[in-house]
């Protein structure tokens, strides 16, 4: 039997909607600019560049309906809201239509970033690692289990800041599909059950600020509810 240092830190693990089990997480894919109108929105040409990935650490995960504090160092948190795939079954370049038999749920989430630093990343062609990664920033409600999600390629996605609608768009306005955008990851590394993708956000991404309720959701699949709670002090 393996003898650690000491005790190994918790499995992360997001919830699954209708039971008491979790859906434990290996890895978090993230793709960026998946919408024409988010594409455009951050400065880029949506009909001239491939999808690009990033990731997030696995124990990122926090629950709807969690109080997350305003983390360190930046002054421009940012809302993102997404669809999330959870990967039931592993693989290494998959067909785009065999991703569908892969799938174990998907839901919805919200990748929070801190965009000053994104930004200032970017100028120093530096990367984004510190501004996607940090802890708290990956919101994930329950996961749906694929026999139960009725559509994939469209559905209403939103988020609302305090009531205020920010983000809205449709899942067909995705520039790489479910199955193309998978398929696409798993020509670069072997997918393993466990491991979530985040597809991409709307146009609307802004920031929000301790005090702020952030409400979203798809459609006919999951929503999702976050409080921006002050500051963590030193001593916590």
């Amino acid at each position: 039997m393996t003898q650690f240092a000491f005790p190994p830190h918790p499995q992360p693990s997001v919830a699954i909607a209708g039971s008491t089990d979790r859906f434990p997480v290996r890895r978090i894919f993230c793709v960026g600019r998946n919408y024409a109108a988010h594409a455009r929105e951050m400065g880029k040409d949506p009909d001239r560049e491939p999808p690009f990935f990033f990731a997030k650490p696995a124990d990122a995960v926090v629950d709807s309906g969690a109080r997350v504090p305003y983390p360190p160092q930046t002054h421009d948190l940012h809302h993102e809201i997404e669809l999330v795939l959870a990967i039931g079954t592993g693989g290494a370049d998959i067909a785009p239509d065999a991703v569908a038999g892969h799938l174990w749920g998907a839901t919805v989430g919200n990748d929070l970033t801190r965009r000053d630093l994104q930004n200032a990343a970017k100028q120093l062609g530096q990367p984004w690692d510190m501004a996607k990664g940090f802890d708290n920033s990956a919101i994930i409600a329950p996961l749906v289990p694929i026999s139960r999600v009725s559509s994939l390629a469209q559905g209403r996605i939103w988020l609302a800041v305090n009531g205020a609608l920010r983000q809205e768009a449709d899942l067909s306005d995705l520039i790489w599909p479910v199955g193309q955008l998978v398929a696409i990851l798993s020509g670069l590394i072997r997918l393993e059950r466990g491991d979530l993708v985040m597809t991409g956000t709307p146009a609307g991404v802004g920031p929000v600020v301790p005090g702020d309720l952030i409400t979203g959701g798809i459609d006919g699949l999951a929503a999702i509810s976050t409080l921006i709670a002050p500051p963590r002090s030193a001593a916590d």
